[in-house]
């Protein structure tokens, strides 16, 4: 793995991670509400056939520029702003959860521009008999609840390592955590629902849709709705995961973007 800096011309500095070799089909991959857990398992499988990239997006970690992405059309074009200063043509898209949504909505706005799309617990519809959770009225501990099928998982990487015995550590975590909820909130608050599925129809690179069997936050019926309304998609679904999939089946999920792309 290898780290640098990038800088897109509307000014946001990102961080990215570079797992693979460089002539490997770039993959980009999107991450989700959370940012990027102290566990690179998936990212390492997936660079076993490809170039992965995976962008910090600004406002979390050490990425910034967070001030200058107000709304999903700006997150949208943030993403295709990283896409181009690393010099990619034609990336496989990987989004989770909110990554997935932002990813959904660049394959809407250039189509064309994507290989393929894999969408894995990802936000962006909204099912009225199914709602989504309002994370943004969660107590610290209920987060793992939702987001996690073993909670051992969760108490070992939504801490990212902190002290709690160290004020400091603990002050960081916080305002680190509270930074990454600001940005999550200009695409999630009050509901995540930005109206994606009446722009599904300009939608069609071929999709795979992965969906973690006991996801508390988004039911399955989401991953079926996604497939009921992308008419180029396949879905998958992963045993003994939430909707941290990723870091709960890395393997699994490795497999079946594999299996999906030749």
């Amino acid at each position: 793995m290898s780290t640098r800096t990038i800088e897109t011309p509307r000014g946001t500095r990102v961080r990215v991670l570079d797992f693979g070799l460089a002539d490997n089909t770039p993959l980009v991959y999107l991450h989700g509400l959370n940012g990027l857990l102290d566990d690179t398992k998936v990212f390492e499988l997936l660079a076993e056939r490809h170039h992965v990239y995976v962008p910090e997006l600004p406002g979390y970690g050490e990425s910034s520029g967070e001030d200058l992405l107000e709304d999903m059309l700006d997150f949208t074009l943030h993403g295709w702003d990283v896409v181009v200063a690393l010099g990619i043509h034609r990336p496989i898209l990987v989004g989770h959860s909110m990554g997935g949504m932002v990813a959904a909505e660049m394959a809407c706005l250039a189509p064309d521009a994507v290989d393929k799309l894999v969408l894995v617990d990802a936000y962006g519809l909204w099912l009225e008999d199914e709602p989504i959770p309002d994370i943004f009225a969660f107590l610290p501990f209920e987060f793992g609840d939702y987001l996690f099928h073993d909670p051992e998982r969760a108490a070992a990487l939504l801490t990212g390592g902190t002290d709690a015995a160290d004020p400091e550590s603990l002050r960081d975590f916080f305002i680190g955590n509270a930074r990454s909820l600001g940005t999550a909130g200009k695409m999630l608050f009050p509901i995540p629902n930005r109206r994606i599925s009446k722009r599904l129809y300009r939608l069609t690179t071929e999709t795979l849709v992965v969906w973690g069997e006991h996801d508390r936050l988004m039911s399955p019926a989401y991953a079926r709705r996604w497939g009921a309304l992308l008419p180029h998609s396949r879905v998958v679904s992963v045993a003994d995961a939430g909707h941290m999939l990723p870091y709960e089946q890395p393997a699994a999920l490795a497999r079946a973007v594999q299996a999906f792309i030749p």
